[in-house]
């Protein structure tokens, strides 16, 4: 088992800067791709990227694109994902997941976190 702990959402402004981490303990987590997604209210939960084990095969979805960086220290155990330039369309509940495979979809991750929340005012 993996637990994965999501921290450093909050309420910045449009165009700002914030530095997500997720936080794993339990099983080795070198052993993990990990993914970021994120759920805005009445939408689907959507991939945001994924970095593979040793942060090699880096993903991004055309919105993060030269926004967002991912980025991981398996000394930590840590996962970041730094967003610059936010946007209101932004918003939403910000999930990292372990799995596998570096992917987009999330039914090719095993391992959930409860989100933390990111919120973009105009």
């Amino acid at each position: 088992q993996v637990q994965l702990v999501e921290s450093g959402g909050g309420l910045v402004q449009s165009g700002g800067s914030l530095r997500l981490s997720c936080a794993a303990s339990g099983r080795s987590f070198s052993n993990y791709a990990v993914g970021w997604f994120r759920q805005a209210p009445v939408e689907e939960r959507e991939f945001v990227a994924a970095i593979g084990r040793n942060g090699e095969g880096i993903y991004y979805s055309h919105s993060a694109q030269g926004r967002f960086t991912i980025s991981r220290d398996n000394s930590k155990n840590t996962v970041y994902l730094q967003m610059n330039n936010l946007r209101p369309e932004d918003t939403a509940v910000y999930f990292c997941a372990g799995g596998t495979a570096v992917a987009g979809r999330e039914d090719l991750y095993d391992y959930w976190g409860q989100g933390t929340q990111v919120t973009v005012s105009s």
